[in-house]
């Protein structure tokens, strides 16, 4: 039921309005402008980099950045709001099976999703999560969506098997605390804070286990229409992702201060830091496309896609190949290091410590540093609702 629920959500969001801040009208055919959208993510990086470093005007265009909203964002690409972004390949896949018209250009970066239980509960597998109750940043969110393609790959019925619990992201800690939930599905600094907390341990990890660990999570992707019209356009465009995904991956902790103080997101230096440095942007084409034919196998088998879908064909249609856009270019390319720009592992540790240090007062900012745009829009989150303070928890646990 979960899962009709959630492709009757998705095929119905087709009809909503753009939610870009753009006339929807496309970009003139054989134009060097290009409209690249984004949201206001801390994954989004390769986007705020390839702009503020010049990736694009080095490529001959002229970057337009275009800020849209996560529940039309699909829609708004599809219709022309904006020509181009990187975004997470199983959130496009059943918009893609359903005829929206976008492509798959090339791989920007590995997961950030994680499934984790209670530390306190004997839940160790994956197997051991069936009957379990679960908390959510938000039905048909990132996490909710890997945790349906887990389960389903595990013969288990996510719509049967599993009660859902939505939580505010920076609440889901709190959630396991109180036991009102066995487990948690999470995006990254969340996975990682939890962890240091002693709260969860890891179930399913996006970044370690296979086959997720062997694909990428966002991809660069473009409208259909535009794309054809402006293949030249579009290739340049990719480059300047690609090249902004190898300047993160060289220093994330300079890409993660540059989005804040530039204001891309609402966040913190440390906070940021620690979330981009355990993302690997790593670009890749051939891989790329092989992540988007693993993506559709297992979520035809986790019952996201039609079981008469072609997953291949499906694949094939929806990524596409420009010239001058090939794992032999990307070897090619040189990024600056920037001083001081770098996070070692042991610095990455030492940075999650602080944050936990960090989140001990009776303040809301943990619920607000955390519900990014992508886990709170979904639900509905109030970013400006009153905050229930942590005096005010211990009393009523």
């Amino acid at each position: 039921m979960i899962q009709q629920k959630l492709i009757v959500a998705v095929a119905l969001s087709v009809l909503l309005l753009p939610g870009c801040k753009k006339n929807p009208a496309s970009s003139a055919a054989h134009s060097n402008k290009v409209r690249v959208g984004y949201i206001g993510l801390t994954c989004e990086a390769p986007i705020y980099a390839a702009y503020e470093k010049g990736f694009f005007k080095e490529e001959g265009l002229e970057p337009e950045l275009v800020k849209c909203n996560w529940a039309t964002y699909k829609d708004a690409l599809a219709l022309g709001s904006y020509d181009i972004t990187h975004h997470l390949v199983m959130y496009f896949l059943k918009p893609i099976e359903q005829g929206l018209d976008v492509r798959f250009l090339a791989g920007i970066h590995r997961g950030c999703l994680r499934v984790q239980a209670g530390l306190k509960t004997n839940i160790h597998t994956i197997e051991d999560l069936k009957g379990k109750r679960i908390g959510v940043p938000g039905m048909g969110t990132p996490p909710f969506v890997f945790a349906n393609r887990v389960f389903g790959t595990h013969g288990i019925d996510a719509g049967k098997d599993i009660t859902w619990k939505v939580f505010p992201a920076g609440e889901l800690g709190l959630a396991i605390d109180k036991g009102e939930v066995d487990a948690v599905c999470n995006a990254e600094p969340i996975g990682s804070l939890l962890i240091a907390e002693g709260k969860v341990r890891n179930i399913a990890d996006q970044i370690m286990d296979a086959p997720y660990k062997d694909e990428y999570c966002c991809e660069v992707i473009a409208n259909g229409k535009w794309v054809d019209a402006n293949p030249d356009t579009a290739a340049r465009a990719t480059r300047a992702l690609l090249k902004g995904a190898k300047w993160v991956e060289t220093n994330p902790r300079a890409a993660a201060i540059m989005a804040v103080e530039k204001k891309y997101l609402a966040s913190t230096p440390e906070l940021n830091t620690a979330a981009l440095a355990r993302l690997r942007y790593v670009p890749s084409v051939g891989l790329a496309e092989e992540s988007v034919h693993t993506a559709g196998r297992e979520m035809k088998v986790a019952k996201m896609l039609s079981p008469e879908t072609d997953t291949e064909a499906l694949a094939k249609r929806a990524f596409m190949h420009l010239d001058g856009v090939t794992d032999e270019w990307i070897k090619t390319l040189e990024v600056e290091k920037v001083a001081g720009g770098q996070v070692s592992p042991d610095e990455d540790i030492r940075l999650i410590a602080e944050l936990v240090r960090k989140d001990t007062g009776d303040s809301c900012c943990r619920r607000k540093m955390f519900d990014q745009p992508d886990q709170d829009a979904p639900n509905l989150a109030d970013p400006d609702a009153p905050c229930v303070e942590k005096n005010v928890i211990a009393a009523e646990k």
